[in-house]
């Protein structure tokens, strides 16, 4: 009896040794380790920033150039670069944001980028970059070639993006002593005498800012209705939108771009500051877009 009982035993402690083998077999083999690429040359990541000028020799003939946009504002933003020379970033023109992604090689002055867009746009197109000291030089050019602007060329210097409230537009219209809308422009017929001919021309009319725009900060100061009853509707327009640029945003619309792309501490880096905004600019801007609603604006002429 005692015998069969040790069999027993044994036969079970045989089997258990058994499935604990086939348990270990059907397991899933432990997977291999996963290599992190490190980062490398972290001096490059930030925002590069500069004109996006075309390149004249690509037009078509006859092909005139756009009345605006001419040289808008780009900024290429590096966010990554691994040590197997993967690069990863974005980059904003025109209130446009595209992400990037290539390669780096060589080393110092020798540094090359190329760096492309999406590509499911037909504005897309590939980055060209040399690193010439402090300098990104190169060129844009479009992956779809049937496209008018085929191809641009760039100087980016490194900026790096920071809110400031104490920022203000400066005079970027020297010569006419005052900002100058040159986008909605107003035209009207006009008649002439010339000995006994009489001939009939277009003029055009273009809205100015008043130095408003240049001392009121809405970031800063507490606007009261008497602070705005007098502006033009261009003032306001402006200076509600210097609280948007002050949070790098990446305005789209041409007519606002013409005044904030020339200036020199304005960096387009996102398309929502919502959540960046003081409350004192969020009282502002509501003040700022009910006076907009009723104000008007004069239009005089102005030689280019």
């Amino acid at each position: 009896m005692k015998r069969n009982i040790y069999l027993l035993l044994a036969l079970s402690a045989l089997i258990g040794c058994k499935d604990r083998t086939n348990k270990k077999a059907l397991e899933p083999k432990a997977k291999d380790s996963v290599v992190l690429e490190r980062e490398a040359h972290q001096e490059l990541y930030g925002n590069w920033v500069g004109d996006f000028v075309i390149d004249e020799n690509l037009l078509e003939d006859g092909e005139g150039l756009p009345t605006t946009d001419y040289n808008p504002k780009i900024n290429l933003t590096i966010k990554k670069i691994t040590d197997k020379g993967n690069v990863f970033g974005q980059n904003v023109v025109k209130g446009n944001l595209r992400s990037l992604t290539g390669k780096l090689e060589g080393e110092g002055n020798a540094m090359q980028l190329l760096l492309d867009e999406p590509g499911d746009k037909k504005s897309d197109g590939r980055f060209e970059i040399k690193l010439r000291d402090d300098t990104l030089i190169g060129n844009w050019v479009a992956y779809d070639q049937s496209v008018k602007i085929k191809k641009r060329n760039f100087k980016l210097l490194k900026k790096q993006f920071a809110y400031n409230p104490n920022l203000m537009l400066n005079n970027q219209d020297e010569e006419y002593g005052t900002l100058v809308d040159w986008i909605n422009s107003k035209k009207k017929e006009a008649t002439d005498q010339d000995g006994d001919s009489t001939y009939t021309y277009v003029m055009e009319y273009y809205r100015s800012a008043s130095p408003a725009v240049f001392s009121i900060n809405a970031s800063k100061q507490k606007l009261a209705e008497k602070d705005l009853k007098n502006l033009k509707k261009l003032d306001l327009e402006i200076i509600r939108n210097t609280i948007f640029a002050r949070h790098g945003y990446a305005f789209t619309k041409p007519s606002i771009r013409q005044f904030f792309d020339p200036v020199d501490w304005y960096v387009p880096v996102s398309k929502d500051v919502s959540a960046e905004l003081s409350p004192l600019e969020k009282d502002n801007i509501a003040l700022l877009t009910r006076f907009e609603k009723y104000a008007t604006d004069n239009y005089d002429t102005f030689g280019r």
